[in-house]
């Protein structure tokens, strides 16, 4: 199922051609080897850190987290129990937060099980009884939905580690009867990154039997070449599914379970739960025609998503159950580099291959091998180049930050009661936003520094008091914003602030070599370090000069913000006319927006 496809059938999210976004390094495999090479279309990342640790809970503090944030993700998770805006977003949700191997947030929120049914005339919830209803809790098993693709992706990448599957390899020398309809030069790679030309989804459930299915996926034709267009579908997943199954000998739940969960000790996870784990598990959807593509009543314990429930409840794009914190030990596992205590299920050039872009060639849809990239509709500002993650259509994500060792769960039955109540990414973007900022920047010079704040759709100046004889400005610089819509911009006046320029300046990352800023601004990643900055004041010559840095944000989302620390100017004879740190000059600063941070 993919996600945000309310109104329509669970597969068919897609339909309308648009990107995930829109919604809310080549290879070389021998012997077994993986091997990052420079075919085009691939973006290499920097090595993820290794180590075995374990998770346990704990305080904020011991993970070097803020505590404040955390209990802001808390409140504002909260919020979205009640009108998002017209209906909840979510009946419940469990939140889990950590850092390195401290889970510092693990808390349940509304309900686990709330409604009989779905009402379409009144567009209302039926409401069980108070004594029926299931609150949510720690332990609560929800339905993954997509989020189980990461799962699929995970034992392709192993099988490719192990030399039985070839990334570069096309689909049919492991399915031969898949070249039908034109499919003939897709490959494993275009699978894993939703490169190969298929559509979203078709009806498999319209099927009736397998073969019938089976039948559907080798005949379906593709409306764009493969690796001309980025376009995620279930498909591609399914596909992956079967070529697993072709070259182990073992179907998928089987794979699951031996080669991940039962090494993680990840014993709440699996496909088609017992009937015992049915207290335990949260609600999904009042499952009939129209919305749904099949009459099944109030989703409970089985998987919500069509084709997977077709399939018998095993399938690539759909169908894992799993509860928080397993999916944190799935999450630690992978930023320890593959590892988690004494198990081993990928080695770290494997997962350096997951987090690894190979869809440069499709700005906006960057993804790994099954991860999807530094997507801010979810990621929030959690939101790096490296930052991997995917969601599920049911409400659910995973988001990990190797930059920062960051993880986040949010579990949220959102289709409970029905699909068409909740739209877009608000609650997981806000929990994102919270944890990004949980995580302390530290000052380049003091005890404090400046700090634009988090807001979107907002302007944030920090101007300097009117200068003479300034020639040079000198400064510390920290920025993390959404590529392209948010920037920070160093601007000068020269008629006492009642127009504005920008003015070039240069930033320099210790170890590196300068980078001009010819447009007068910084926008992206910095990645999480200062940089020195450094702007020549003679191209705005006057007998007196207004400075400022000035920060804006679209109404969408944000990243991190922007910090400046140690702001001073020289004149000519490089002595400071202006110096941050001196009390009174320091004082003259006119700060909207911008706070003092320690962080």
């Amino acid at each position: 199922m993919t996600e945000e496809s309310a109104g329509v059938p669970a597969g068919n999210a897609e339909g309308r051609g648009l990107s995930r976004r829109a919604f809310g390094g080549g290879l070389l495999a021998l012997g077994g080897a993986v091997m990052v090479g420079s075919i085009p279309g691939a973006a290499a990342a920097a090595a993820p850190r290794g180590g075995r640790t374990t998770l346990r809970h704990g305080s904020a503090e011991r993970a070097g987290l803020l505590p404040a944030h955390l209990d802001r993700l808390v409140t504002d998770a909260e919020a979205f129990l009640g009108p998002s805006p017209k209906h909840p977003w979510y009946a419940g949700a469990v939140l889990l937060a950590g850092r390195g191997g401290t889970v510092a947030l693990h808390r349940p929120i509304g309900a686990a099980v709330r409604y009989a049914g779905y009402d379409e005339t009144t567009d209302s919830g039926i409401e069980l009884p108070e004594e029926r209803r299931i609150a949510m809790a720690r332990d609560t098993v929800f339905d993954l939905a997509s989020v189980s693709k990461l799962f699929t992706s995970i034992l392709a990448v192993q099988q490719i580690e192990r030399g039985a599957l070839a990334l570069e390899a096309k689909v049919t020398a492991y399915l031969p009867e898949f070249g039908g309809g034109g499919k003939q030069d897709v490959t494993v790679r275009q699978l894993l990154t939703h490169t190969s030309g298929f559509r979203a989804w078709i009806p498999l459930y319209k099927e009736p039997t397998r073969e019938g299915k089976l039948r559907l996926l080798w005949n379906e034709t593709l409306p764009n070449p493969p690796g001309t267009r980025y376009l995620y579908s279930d498909l591609n997943l399914i596909s992956l599914q079967l070529i697993l199954e072709e070259i182990t000998g073992h179907p998928l739940d089987a794979l699951l379970r031996d080669e991940i969960t039962a090494p993680l000790g990840m014993h709440r996870t699996r496909f088609n739960p017992p009937l015992s784990w049915k207290p335990k598990i949260a609600a999904t959807e009042d499952s009939r025609l129209p919305w749904s593509g099949l009459d099944r009543g109030m989703v409970w314990g089985e998987v919500h998503d069509e084709n997977a429930y077709s399939l018998g409840g095993v399938a690539g794009h759909a169908g894992v159950f799993s509860c928080a914190w397993d999916l944190a030990v799935l999450a630690r596992t992978l930023l320890n580099g593959g590892a988690y205590g004494h198990a081993r299920i990928l080695s770290p050039e494997s997962v350096e291959l997951m987090f690894t872009d190979f869809n440069a060639a499709f700005p906006g849809d960057e993804h790994g091998l099954g991860f999807e990239l530094h997507q801010h509709w979810y990621m929030g500002a959690m939101a790096t180049p490296r930052t991997a993650g995917h969601t599920g259509f049911t409400g659910t994500s995973l988001v990990l930050d190797p930059t920062t060792d960051a993880f986040l769960v949010v579990l949220g039955n959102s289709v409970h009661p029905v699909r068409t109540w909740r739209s877009g990414s608000a609650p997981r973007v806000a929990a994102a936003d919270n944890l990004a900022r949980a995580v302390p920047v530290r000052p380049a010079r003091g005890r404090t520094c400046w700090f634009s704040g988090m807001a979107s759709a907002t302007t944030a100046t920090l101007t300097l008091p009117p200068l003479s004889g300034a020639v040079r400005l000198e400064c510390a610089l920290w920025w993390d914003t959404e590529p392209g819509a948010d920037a920070a911009f160093l601007e000068a006046s020269t008629d006492g602030g009642s127009t504005w320029a920008p003015l070039p300046f240069t930033t320099v990352r210790k170890g590196q070599e300068p980078r001009e800023r010819p447009t007068g601004s910084v926008s992206g990643w910095s990645g999480r370090l200062w940089h020195e900055a450094a702007a020549d004041l003679t191209v705005r010559s006057a007998a007196s000069l207004c400075l400022r840095w000035r920060y804006t944000t679209d109404r969408l989302y944000v990243g991190r913000g922007v910090y400046v620390d140690g702001l001073r100017v020289l004149d000519a004879s490089g002595r400071p006319v202006f110096e941050e740190a001196r009390p009174a000059d320091g004082s003259r600063i006119e700060a909207v927006g911008w706070t003092r941070s320690a962080d």
